[in-house]
């Protein structure tokens, strides 16, 4: 199955295969408690529609979202009042905004990255950037570079506006960055914030609530390249298969529009049901490559990208799933929300500690699992992967 393997850590490293060698992860200073967040949010935006407060106060519960970090506060709604008011045009505000934020906490995920890899910010030779909070030129991607102090000879790739599947997505380039450049060391990183969005609540737009329950702000940073160094550098996962595979003629169950107001979303009702239907077929594929069968699910971790409670429900009963399989990706939604690309980095750090856990507790380890993630197109991604820590 491998053309050639080195021993480090617990498990060996393919040769000549990407592999992710460190995590890193940064927030706002705002933590909103979702039992307080309906009184805050309709506060903050002045509004007193009982019926929308309810709706929000029930999209709450159901999210499992227990916590999540934001840019949106207090000062911030004081400095740009017109943030609250239904249609006024604020996307340069917006923007304003938007662009420092996820450039300061980019910078700061990846610093935690980097210090965590242990190696100098010097060896770093890619940097693949992901965001859908962001819209300028030159991109994020230069700023961050700038902020870190990365030398002007790296090379550069700017991911915009890919939703949720971003994360997964950069981990795919990153991958091909990584395997046909051998030495390289690329630096993943995503941020996004809410802002963007951040509207107040009306009944001609009863689908904002969602978002305004499920939806957190964040950045996450992965360290990835191929033949670990044995002195310095401790793998954590093996990248084995990327792949990317939209679904023809669903492009309006996921859309996203940049207005004068900002970013409008529009879920529709049936995105569960979509992933449900094609999910089988796009894992078995994946799962091929390392031998194992659609029967064998179990025998698989799984680190998916938490779009939301139905999803993870729906796909756990889809593919007949022991509860204990996704408690990653639930503990990422419920400690952080759905914070788009950025969530899969959250994912995978809980994914170690699972898989720790288990093995401590005598039950073993999964060897190989699935990074999946869904987004507009309908686009799924998927990386067959190995852990490397267990």
């Amino acid at each position: 199955m491998v053309s050639g393997e080195i021993m480090q850590g617990p498990k060996k490293a393919s040769l000549g295969k990407a592999t992710i060698l460190a995590l890193g992860k940064a927030f706002p200073h705002q933590l909103v408690m979702q039992e307080f967040l309906v009184d805050g949010y309709f506060k903050s935006t002045n509004c007193d529609d009982p019926e929308l407060k309810r709706k929000l106060t029930r999209l709450c519960k159901t999210t499992t979202v227990k916590t999540r970090y934001v840019v949106m506060s207090e000062e911030i709604l004081q400095q740009y009042p017109e943030l609250a008011i239904e249609g006024h045009p604020t996307v340069t505000q917006r923007l304003d905004i938007c662009n420092k934020a996820v450039t300061q906490m980019a910078i700061e995920a990846s610093q935690a990255c980097i210090k965590k890899w242990g190696r100098p910010i010097s060896d770093i030779t890619h940097l693949v950037y992901v965001s859908s909070s962001e819209a300028r030129l030159p991109g994020g991607d230069l700023y961050v570079a700038k902020g870190l102090g990365l030398r002007p000879e790296t090379n550069r790739v700017l991911l915009y506006f890919m939703g949720c599947s971003g994360g997964v997505a950069g981990l795919r380039v990153a991958k091909d960055i990584a395997e046909n450049n051998p030495g390289s060391r690329v630096l993943l990183v995503t941020s996004e914030t809410t802002i963007i969005g951040f509207k107040p609540p009306s009944a001609d737009r009863p689908y904002d609530l969602v978002g305004v329950a499920l939806f957190g702000d964040g950045a996450g940073a992965i360290i990835i390249g191929t033949d670990p160094v044995p002195s310095t550098e401790r793998p954590l996962f093996e990248l084995h298969t990327a792949t990317q595979h939209f679904l023809p003629d669903t492009e309006k169950i996921i859309d996203g529009r940049l207005t004068e107001e900002g970013i409008s979303f529009k879920l529709a009702r049936e995105l569960p049901q979509i992933i449900e239907d094609n999910i089988e077929d796009f894992c078995g594929k994946l799962m091929g490559n390392a031998g194992f069968c659609d029967e064998e699910y179990n025998k698989m971790f799984w680190a998916v990208h938490p779009g939301g409670p139905a999803i993870l429900n729906r796909l756990e009963k889809k593919l007949d799933l022991l509860p204990e399989k996704l408690n990653a990706s639930r503990r990422a939604l419920a400690d952080f929300g759905n914070a788009s690309s950025n969530t899969i980095v959250y994912v995978l750090e809980y994914m170690i500690e699972e898989n720790l856990k288990l093995k401590n507790e005598g039950g073993g380890d999964s060897e190989w699992g699935l990074i999946l993630a869904f987004g507009p197109g309908i686009t799924f991604e998927g990386i067959l992967t190995r852990s490397l820590t267990a």
